[in-house]
């Protein structure tokens, strides 16, 4: 839960493009965000990424279904401008 909340490494910002905060992807963060259900990680995933986002930290992130995401989840968090 450490992870999802700090992200990769917590001293390792991690480059973020307002370019990926489209409606798509802003209204899933805040669905998930809201609702404390985070099972549309993977769709998050593909939304970030037909916006342009190509960053490894970010979208496997969302894809890991392993890992338990929670509010604080760091890409949600920066998607919703929650930084």
């Amino acid at each position: 839960m450490l992870r999802c909340a700090w992200g990769p490494l917590p001293f390792r910002p991690v480059p973020f493009s307002p370019s990926w905060r489209t409606s798509t992807a802003v209204a899933l963060a805040a669905q998930m965000y809201e609702s404390r259900e985070f099972g549309a990680m993977p769709i998050l995933a593909d939304a970030l990424q037909d916006a342009g986002c190509d960053n490894a930290d970010v979208l496997s992130h969302c894809r890991d279904a392993g890992a338990p995401h929670v509010r604080g989840c760091w890409v949600v968090d920066l998607l919703l401008g929650k930084e």
